[in-house]
């Protein structure tokens, strides 16, 4: 764990103010509980599913919250020279865009109840929700990767870094004791498991098992995508032109795209992204965020799968 310590010590050093942090915290409180009053994503934008204006909505959301929390570093830092550089809004605006078109796609359902007659439709559409990052996620970025971008950092931080790796670990081992409190919330248990039983494995003719590790491979996947987007692309891609000011909007962008789970979570997303957002500027990595994103993500599907069996 010290190495972890280590980088968020330096980090606050360096980054932390009373005021600026203050504000944040008050920017968050007001972002969250307006979404939660009027359901945004849920009662809103998701109203929208099959229509590409919800591609332009979740856009919409996440540049609000990106800028809005740039706009506060800023203001405290006086750092508003980095706003000149046109590759910042190149950048930044490239990315917010595949984040709106990851979050409004929704071509995977009709090809869900396309394949098989729909006879297993809804087994389909969750992992196509999962892998579908594929195609809205990573080919975007490796093309911005080999065409514009400049910079050498391995694709934002996907290369493998196999060393080191062990105080990930032991920090997803101690998420333990907080997930199986979480597990015993009504409110976790109407998002988890993320995957329902189906009639998948009597379809194929294979052990549910089977189909459930599948699906959770591809859930995997998506973590993978996530990390790859807010601490590979908006930190480790950035910090050539935000420096240390990459992680804040990051952290409050990444905040809004939990704003259709349990408000727990998108609290504890905070500072999740927060301590993975230094993690991946300090080692140019985003390989220990992945271990702690897919290992708490399994775990949460885990522990709600043995309260309801």
């Amino acid at each position: 764990m010290k190495p972890i310590w280590d980088a968020l010590r330096k980090h606050l050093r360096q980054d932390f103010r009373w005021n600026l942090y203050g504000t944040l915290v008050l920017f968050l409180a007001l972002l969250i509980t307006f979404n939660y009053s009027v359901n945004l994503e849920r009662g809103i934008i998701d109203s929208y599913r099959g229509n590409p204006l919800r591609i332009v909505w979740y856009f919409l959301l996440y540049c609000f919250a990106y800028y809005g929390g740039l706009l506060i570093y800023l203001g405290f830092t006086k750092e508003w020279w980095r706003l000149k550089n046109p590759r910042f809004w190149l950048y930044s605006l490239f990315i917010l865009a595949v984040l709106g078109l990851d979050g409004g796609f929704y071509g995977y359902n009709s090809l869900s109840r396309a394949l098989f007659d729909g006879a297993v439709y809804s087994y389909l559409f969750h992992c196509f929700t999962n892998v579908s990052s594929a195609l809205t996620v990573f080919l975007p970025l490796a093309l911005f990767y080999y065409f514009v971008d400049n910079q050498r950092h391995h694709f934002y931080g996907l290369q493998p870094k196999w060393t080191k790796l062990k105080p990930y670990f032991i920090l997803v081992s101690l998420m333990l004791p907080l997930i199986a409190w979480a597990s015993f919330q009504p409110d976790f248990l109407r998002s988890y498991p993320t995957y329902f039983d189906s009639n998948a494995d009597e379809f194929f003719g294979v052990s549910r098992w089977v189909t459930t590790l599948l699906y959770e491979l591809l859930y995997a996947f998506d973590f993978v995508s996530a990390e790859l987007m807010f601490r590979g692309f908006m930190v480790i891609g950035m910090a050539h032109l935000l420096g240390r000011g990459a992680i804040i909007p990051m952290v409050v962008c990444y905040a809004s795209l939990h704003f259709g789970k349990p408000l727990g979570e998108t609290i504890g997303s905070i500072f999740g992204g927060y301590i993975l957002g230094v993690i991946a500027l300090e080692s140019r990595s985003i390989w220990g965020g992945i271990i702690v994103h897919v290992g708490v993500a399994w775990m949460m599907d885990l522990a709600a799968w043995l309260q309801k069996m």
